[in-house]
């Protein structure tokens, strides 16, 4: 798999670890859920940055107490249309404040890059060099959005309250914009 971050293809830097091999040190390794989870303990003293592949049936919550040393998290589409990995893609970037790579795998297309970058996407397993030239033309395409979302560029409402002054309404309660 290619792997697109910033509008071009790069090189992985993390190697990926089977569930019972051994994690090698001073490499950035990714990790299986299940194996993040049960050797946690350990995994939180290496020396390396570590990633976890997260299945996108599990629930984000689980992954939430690791965040704070985790540096990627992939989340998975086994196909183009289980949606499922785009709401914990917007968790992760708006509850939990996850700052860190959020890779998409799996059946990612080239005409889903910009709604997965809009979810907090940053870098996305392609399978041809093409889609690096797909993602970088999609994320510029449009400049205004109606709907808020986890890669930090206001909704048209937010942009439009904030040039005139106006609160921003969510709900019933007001806030300063």
């Amino acid at each position: 798999m290619r792997l697109v971050k910033a509008g071009r293809v790069i090189e992985d830097r993390f190697v990926r670890v089977l569930d019972d091999a051994p994690v090698p040190e001073g490499v950035a390794a990714v990790l299986p859920a299940t194996r993040l989870l049960a050797d946690a303990r350990d995994l939180v003293l290496r020396q390396a940055p570590t990633g976890v592949i997260w299945p996108n049936d599990r629930k984000i919550a689980e992954l939430a107490r690791y965040l704070d040393w985790i540096a990627l998290v992939a989340l998975g589409f086994p196909t183009f249309r289980d949606g499922r990995a785009y709401s914990q893609a917007r968790l992760l970037r708006e509850r939990y404040q996850f700052r860190g790579e959020l890779r998409a795998t799996g059946q990612v297309l080239r005409d889903q890059l910009l709604f997965l970058h809009r979810a907090g996407f940053d870098a996305f397993e392609v399978t041809k060099d093409a889609d690096a030239a797909a993602f970088a033309e999609a994320v510029h395409r449009y400049s205004v959005f109606y709907q808020p979302t986890g890669d930090g560029r206001p909704s048209t409402l937010t942009a439009r309250r904030a040039r005139d002054g106006s609160p921003v309404v969510r709900g019933r309660r007001e806030y300063a914009a």
